[in-house]
């Protein structure tokens, strides 16, 4: 709204001192970051006394890890934090005419709406259980049901893959070097060493694979030359999975103090690098990675992102003075899916949310083999002491602090390996 309103007056001819800054990304990308922390710092605490006086406190299962019982009490639904200090600086800072700008506000207040509701649900069977002197056990019945979850994710999964395939503003372009570009083609210009460079409309679903030479690849060709038509179908079909996927690996991930938070800031740092270097048509050049127009403003957005993760870290990290919620973690998830689909890395997912899938494919393996051995053996056996991963290694003494610092180290790693992978060929 403010960039609006700096673009208003200077249209109009009206000089605001320092209004001129505005025209500049890099500019609202830095306040996007400062204006999220304080956000965070400013609503923060006074969220966490109106959670802690309407007895908004997480319950605590007793699984014998360390620490567990001086978390009971602690309040819950703090993605709230998250979600506006995401959203106050995009609506100011960022250009609401951008479809990517939409489609991620969007996404995060439908998530943020999804995980609200779940943790609703739960804190008001907690309080019923109170009322009524019963033992309140966690369980799948407090919440929302787990296929309602499943279709929120669904909806993003195909506003995304809509919006990439239809919209017109959401477009990847590829360089033409032929002679006579199609008729059909959207074409754009840009002049490059003084040469005039004609980049060409991509009309296929396609998207940048790590280590091949080529570096992009077509959802089409996984279908038969006579399905082809229907390669959008596939495609946000695939979108739906990623989606799907990640918010719920971010979901997992949130069980330790910090930890899906700062893992969040993190991957969000990733693919900052990822829509910079896809938005400008000279690092899209070097690195021979598809260039993406319109995707500076998303970087406002991604901007707002870290700040919200490293303000919400100020009351997150150990001890934790609030805990984030389905409100928080599936938000997160859903919006690291998008933004990776949207700068058409959802390839090096694997890669740079290593996180994420080692505590999906944890809950996996220890669930498919107990099921396996009971079956087999007529008593369940287990590979990890404890899943998801990071409980796994509660079990085996390493104190909570250091298993989340260990794991953002993890993922510091695997963000590294996904950017180099530009150059690897």
């Amino acid at each position: 709204m403010l960039y609006q309103l700096f673009e208003w007056l200077r249209n109009s001819g009206v000089k605001v001192p320092g209004g001129a800054l505005f025209q500049f990304i890099t500019f609202r990308v830095l306040l996007a970051v400062i204006l999220s922390l304080v956000v965070t710092m400013l609503f923060g605490k006074r969220l966490i006394n109106i959670l802690l006086r309407r007895q908004v406190g997480e319950s605590v299962r007793e699984l014998g890890l360390a620490g567990e019982q001086q978390k009971r009490g602690t309040p819950t639904m703090g993605g709230i934090i998250i979600i506006l200090a995401i959203v106050v600086p995009t609506l100011l800072l960022a250009d609401l005419h951008k479809a990517y700008i939409r489609l991620m506000l969007f996404g995060t207040v439908w998530l943020g709406i999804v995980g609200f509701v779940d943790d609703y649900l739960k804190l008001r069977a907690k309080r019923i259980a109170r009322e009524q002197g019963v033992v309140y056990k966690k369980g799948d019945k407090d919440g929302l049901a787990g296929w309602f979850k499943i279709l929120g994710q669904i909806v993003l999964g195909v506003a995304v893959g809509a919006t990439l395939l239809f919209n017109n503003n959401a477009k990847t372009y590829r360089e033409f070097t032929g002679e006579k570009p199609p008729t059909d083609s959207t074409m754009i210009h840009r002049p490059f060493n003084g040469k005039d460079r004609v980049f060409v409309q991509a009309k296929e679903p396609i998207t940048t694979i790590p280590f091949v030479k080529t570096h992009e690849f077509n959802y089409a060709r996984l279908l038969p030359q006579a399905l082809r038509g229907l390669s959008w179908l596939l495609y946000i079909a695939i979108i739906v999975v990623i989606v799907i996927a990640v918010s719920n690996g971010a979901n997992l991930t949130d069980g330790l103090d910090g930890l899906a938070t700062g893992v969040s800031a993190i991957i969000g740092v990733c693919l900052g690098i990822f829509a910079y270097a896809s938005g400008n048509i000279l690092f899209a050049d070097y690195l021979n990675i598809m260039y993406i127009p319109n995707l500076g403003e998303l970087s406002i957005f991604i901007g707002a992102l870290i700040g919200a993760c490293v303000g919400f870290l100020w009351y997150n990290a150990y001890p934790a003075q609030v805990f984030m919620g389905d409100t928080g973690s599936l938000t997160l998830g859903g919006i690291i899916a998008a933004l990776a689909i949207i700068v058409r890395k959802e390839l090096l997912i694997p890669i740079f949310c290593g996180v994420f899938l080692m505590e999906n494919l944890s809950v996996v393996i220890q669930v498919t083999y107990f099921k396996y051995t009971k079956k087999k053996y007529g008593e369940g056996r287990r590979i990890f002491l404890m899943s998801p991963l990071h409980h796994h290694y509660q079990k085996k003494g390493y104190h909570e602090a250091k298993i989340v610092t260990r794991f953002w180290i993890v993922t510091i790693l695997c963000v590294a390996f996904a950017i180099v992978t530009l150059k690897i060929r």
